[in-house]
């Protein structure tokens, strides 16, 4: 795919900019609930994009920001990273102003201190991770795509802060709500990780970290990437504990938002063959949910963004305009 163009001069400014208010918090002259941002270097994985950590109200949120336009947020699924979109966010870049982070508990973000309730990994607290950071690069609304853990993230934002959310697309994804109140034999066969990652740590983090025993990192810097972060202790737990709020927390927010639609026009991506379009009407339960969806099956698999990019990024291009 082709690059993307280099930060245009507005946008070093606004690091510029966001790097100094960083400085200003450390001193004390701001309060702790407004971000401070680290710029950082190019990134390996998309060509044109600076790195970037931000200190949000409840974590360091890590990520890249990369091309000119209207502001465009991705979030990843689990167990990847930010990088999961590397194949299709230069391109997106020639229209957009691509932000790509790691959820608290992924990647490079930080992994907040453990709660009986599990709120520190509530989608609620995710999203307004990314509400902060967004905010902090001087976007107080924007596009929005997310896929598996970060479309559950996404949907959560979306009702908690509607007016920051212009366009949403969820890939391969039902909401949560819906799945745990359908639980089936077939459920649970598909998504036996949902039910094996909510046990009582350590039970799923020692499992998970098992598999890593032995292996050497991949030669492909990608998956060599992967392999890095998912076999980090910190951040097995990270996710294990995303998927118990999950099943704790998240049901209790989204049982009281159960009758709140999604506002703004929302795209629905599902893998065509896979688990989510053969088990469930897809495009039907997201229709309950928003004012104005639409959708299509598509190849590639869940990680469609990775498994088919040029499709995907067809679609999203086609949706985001305008």
């Amino acid at each position: 795919m082709a690059k993307s163009s280099e930060f245009s001069q507005s946008r070093r400014d606004l690091l510029t900019t966001a790097a100094i208010a960083g400085a200003g918090l450390m001193a004390g002259r701001l309060t702790s609930a407004q971000p401070q941002q680290r710029q950082g270097t190019t990134s390996p994985f998309f060509p044109g994009f600076r790195t970037f950590q931000m200190q949000t109200s409840g974590a360091m949120i890590n990520g890249v920001i990369g091309g000119q336009g209207p502001p465009l947020l991705l979030l990843h699924g689990a167990p990847l990273s930010h990088i999961s979109w590397r194949l299709i966010a230069p391109d997106l870049a020639k229209s957009y102003t691509v932000v790509a982070t790691d959820l608290r508990g992924y990647g490079d973000s930080t992994k907040p201190a453990d709660a009986a309730d599990h709120a520190p990994y509530s989608k609620r607290a995710m999203a307004l991770d990314q509400v902060e950071v967004m905010k902090s690069l001087g976007f107080d609304s924007f596009r929005l795509v997310g896929h598996d853990r970060g479309g559950r993230v996404s949907h959560r934002l979306v009702l908690d802060h509607p007016k920051s959310v212009t366009k949403l697309a969820v890939l391969d994804i039902v909401p949560t709500h819906y799945l745990y109140t359908h639980v089936n034999e077939a459920f649970i066969n598909a998504y036996f990780h949902w039910f094996q990652n909510v046990r009582t740590a350590p039970i799923p983090e020692e499992s998970i970290q098992a598999t890593f025993t032995g292996r050497s990192a991949p030669a492909d810097p990608a998956q060599a990437e992967y392999f890095r972060i998912q076999s980090n202790p910190a951040n097995i737990h990270g996710m294990c504990e995303d998927y118990r709020a999950g099943a704790s927390i998240d049901l209790e927010h989204d049982k009281v938002d159960l009758n709140k639609k999604i506002a703004c026009p929302l795209l629905v991506l599902w893998a065509q063959p896979g688990a989510m379009g053969n088990l469930y009407d897809v495009l039907s339960i997201w229709k309950e949910r928003g004012a104005s969806v639409s959708g299509k099956g598509m190849p590639g698999g869940h990680n469609m963004q990775e498994g088919a990019p040029t499709q995907v990024l067809a679609e999203l291009q086609a949706f985001l305009k305008g």
